[in-house]
This record gives C-alpha cells, structure tokens and sequence, in this order.
C-alpha cells in the first residue's frame, strides 16, 4: 500500500495488515540482545583535551539503535504494536540469560582454557538482565508514551522534537536504572566511574538521536509510505500490560 496514507487511531489497528513491521521487531530484538550481553559489560574510556580519561560502555555504540527503532515503531505502528515489540524483547531477554547460564554452567572439557574469561563475560548475565528488565519498564515504555503522546499534541508535525524529547526521557531512566543494578558493587566499576558511565550514556545516546535525526527521517516516511498508514494513538491505552479487548 504506497498510496494515500489512512489515518488509524488506536481502534483501526486491530485489522492492520503491516508488511515490515516484523523486520522491524526482530531489528529491536537483536539490538538488545547485542547491547546487553556484548556492549554492557564491558567500560571503555576515551581521552579528554586535559589528559583524564571518561569512561562510558562500549554498548552505546549500537544500543542507541534500540530507540531509535523504539521511536519508529510508535510512530508508524502504534504505541500498541510498540508495547508487543517490547514485550518480546523482554521474553528473549530471558531465553539469552537461561541460556547464558546453562552454557556457563556446563563443565568445561579437559584441557579448555576458556571457563574462567567465559564466566567473567557471561557468568553476569542474569543481573544484567534483570537490570535490563527494570530500566526498559521504565526507558522504552517512557519513550513510547512521550512520543505518541507528543505526536497528538503536535498533530503530527515536528517530528524531531518528540524523537529526541521522548530520546531524552526514555534514556535518561534507562542509564539512571540500568548501570547501577547491573554493575554496582563489581570488581572492575568503582563508584566515580560508574556515575561517568551514567552520565556518558546519557549524554552519548542522546547525541546519537540528534546525529541519526535525518536517518530516522527516512526510515519513518519509507515505512508510512509503504504501509500507507499514518497512526495516532487518540483512544490507545498506554498501560505497560493493556487490558482484555485492547487493540494489540
């Protein structure tokens, strides 16, 4: 459908056929799964013009992504659609923590060197994951709601100032959550480097939406082209788990 667009409130969205709304689900999913068993564990630092040194999660490399793709989903698909693609993510979430400690937990074959740096990367897993759990209720269902919440006080115009407002909420809660129930009190994060950490995510992930404004453009008018669809969530009900006859 490349046409006209069809305004849809929350209602119409029962019977919406989307054609690339599971690539864009299983784009969010990997993303998280990415960030938070490769990019969360480990600080890195970069050097500043005095000499010190900032330290920051090597996660927020591609983590932003996360939200961004957050940001499309409510604005192409429905804060509705967005809350299911959040609730999967939480789901393999909890299959990679699983399986991360069935794998940790196997014993190693003679002669394998590996366990020991094996635990030290994964052996964290489920505290990551229930980190993770507890600052995405907060960050992507946060997002979500400022973004289509924005998209109807705006009707629908200026779409960069709900994509980096609803940016500046969603991820000022999750760096606020996540860091300090993932990793205080580990080997490796003292408390000052910890808070830069907070802090440097923030900021970072922010800069990112700023930096990918024009690709998030793109991406949204090439979605609303293709499912010709323009959604407004006037009658949606934004609770985290919706209710029996809620649209999605």
């Amino acid at each position: 459908m490349t046409g006209e667009r069809q305004k849809l409130d929350g209602a119409a969205l029962a019977n919406a056929n989307f054609r690339y709304f599971p690539y864009v689900m299983a784009a969010f999913v990997a993303i998280l799964l990415l960030s938070n068993i490769i990019g969360a564990s480990k600080p890195s630092f970069i050097v500043l013009p005095n000499g010190s040194e900032w330290a920051f999660g090597a996660g927020v490399l591609f983590f932003p992504l996360s939200y961004i793709i957050g940001d499309v989903l409510t604005e192409v698909y429905g804060y509705a659609n967005a809350r299911r693609v959040i609730w999967a993510g939480f789901a393999a979430l909890i299959f990679m923590a699983f399986m991360a400690w069935v794998v940790v937990s196997l014993p190693p074959a003679e002669g394998w060197p590996g366990q020991e740096a094996y635990e030290f990367v994964f052996g964290n897993a489920w505290r990551i994951v229930i980190a993770s759990i507890v600052a995405f209720w907060a960050g992507e269902f946060a997002n979500a709601f400022v973004m289509a919440k924005m998209k109807i006080w705006t009707r629908g115009k200026h779409l960069w100032s709900r994509t980096i407002g609803s940016t500046v909420v969603g991820q000022g809660l999750d760096s606020l959550i996540f860091y300090p129930l993932a990793f205080y009190g580990l080997a490796g994060w003292p408390i000052e480097q910890l808070w830069e950490v907070v802090l440097s995510q923030w900021l970072i992930k922010t800069g990112w939406e700023i930096l990918l404004t024009p690709v998030t453009y793109q991406v949204i008018g090439f979605l609303k082209r293709r499912e010709g669809v323009e959604v407004f969530d006037t009658d949606t009900n934004f609770s985290p788990f919706g209710s029996r006859g809620e649209t999605a």
